[in-house]
């Protein structure tokens, strides 16, 4: 490939990254304008979390025809069509608002909506990044996407108060309106190479990769099954994520127990610095050679982290914690998008993604749905002032509220530990280092 060819195509990258970027930034101004709207006017924890089942779940359904339909389709004009899908859906939640007609269904409606599309965006996005950026560029180019989301989940929220209050809900879904047509633009000024289609009709039959949408979604699950090396690592990501996930619902109330609200949010935005931090970091370096060696080593990390977040009732230990922990991040994300890219093919890329997603996402509902009794009916009444561990494990990380969460989150740690050292050992993981190097898999 031409030094030219190369740079033309890294220019397509940035400027659609870029459009991206802006459009991410008025997605997540809309997201907590509507969540701050939901739970101001019902009061009711049950619909502002159901407002969150609605921006998630309509998305994790349709993962798997959406790879299948992103690995068929021009990857450009799927990227269009979601953005434009996702701006409707931004329209109809801002007329019934303009209109003062609004009700909670509108909002699960369009949450709906906005979900599907960005399954779709997100998909060819990702597998967009390895027929415009070369190879030697994918992890920089990766951790350029993560700083992008680091950023938004830094900014936005303190942004989207601020204009809440000043422009009101109906100005901020103007600017999230105004945001994705940027995004449109973007996308309408560039082209895209076309992606090889590796598994054509006239190869091995027992390699066709296209069929009717349910053979595609079966052949993009077989796919990853007879690769150990892949399923082993999906379901690493499964395991992690619950125990992380725990962790995520558990870390406010756990810090309530003996800070204030002000310092909860100054320490929840010290750990969107190590995001984006590592986020940076990522870009510039590359990431390690050895990817599989970079997601379990920052497993390590991740899990020491974790057991210094629970281990002492101080706000400065807790933010360095949630800071380190937080900076693993990006590096574990922009390894596995990078690992995938290179080994899979292009045209296998959307259905590898989607089924990624759920296979690691499945182990979250579950942590949502235990963290709570385990806090509230094990570990808090462990770490009470006369619970059963409070004169042992109590004398060394302290008794009261929040100490049970926090003797949860050494446990949740250690696990996390242990989950990633061993897999250092499991044989498939081993070999994928090698097949990315081959470029053959």
């Amino acid at each position: 490939m031409s030094k030219r060819a190369t740079s033309q195509k890294l220019q397509v990258f940035i400027i659609v990254w870029f459009g991206q970027f802006i459009s991410l930034i008025g997605s997540g101004l809309t997201s907590f304008a509507l969540d701050f709207w939901v739970y101001q006017h019902t009061h009711s924890v049950t619909q502002f979390s159901l407002t969150a089942l609605f921006t998630t779940l309509p998305g994790l359904l349709i993962s798997p025809i959406a790879g299948a339909l992103v690995d068929r389709w021009d990857r450009r004009w799927t990227m269009i069509l979601s953005d434009a899908g996702s701006a409707l859906g931004t329209i109809f939640i801002t007329l019934v608002v303009f209109t003062d007609t609004i009700q909670i269904w509108h909002i699960y409606i369009s949450s709906s909506i906005i979900s599907v599309c960005n399954v779709f965006q997100k998909l060819a996005g990702a597998t967009t990044t390895a027929l415009l950026v070369p190879k030697k560029h994918l992890g920089h180019a990766s951790g350029l996407v993560q700083i992008g989301e680091s950023v938004s989940e830094l900014f936005v929220p303190a942004l989207a108060g601020i204009l809440v209050l000043k422009i009101q809900l109906q100005g901020v879904l103007l600017i999230d309106f105004a945001t994705y047509l940027f995004s449109l633009a973007a996308l309408l000024i560039v082209k895209f190479p076309k992606h090889k289609n590796t598994h054509s009709k006239n190869n091995n039959p027992e390699k066709q990769g296209f069929g009717s949408i349910k053979s595609d979604v079966i052949y993009g699950w077989n796919y990853i099954v007879t690769r150990p090396g892949l399923l082993a690592l999906l379901i690493y990501f499964a395991a992690s994520n619950f125990l992380v996930g725990i962790v995520s619902i558990l870390i406010i109330p756990m810090l309530l127990a003996f800070v204030s609200s002000a310092t909860v949010g100054t320490i929840l935005s010290i750990a969107g610095i190590g995001t984006l931090v590592g986020s940076l970091v990522m870009s510039v370096w590359g990431g390690p050679k050895r990817r599989i060696r970079g997601i379990l080593g920052f497993g390590l990390l991740l899990g020491i982290c974790m057991v210094f977040t629970g281990l002492y009732p101080s706000p400065q230990l807790i933010a360095i914690a949630v800071f380190a922990g937080l900076f693993c991040f990006p590096f574990i994300a922009s390894c596995t998008e990078v690992l995938v890219l290179t080994i899979v093919p292009s045209d296998v890329q959307g259905r590898v993604f989607a089924l990624q997603a759920i296979i690691a996402g499945s182990s979250l509902p579950l942590a949502y749905l235990v963290a709570g009794p385990l806090a509230d009916y094990v570990f808090e009444p462990l770490l009470a002032n006369n619970g059963l561990l409070a004169g042992s494990i109590g004398k060394i990380i302290g008794t009261g509220a929040g100490r049970g969460i926090g003797f949860l989150f050494i446990w949740l740690g250690i696990l996390q530990f242990l989950v990633s050292f061993s897999s250092f050992f499991y044989r498939p993981f081993k070999t994928l280092d090698k097949m990315a190097t081959n470029e053959n898999f």
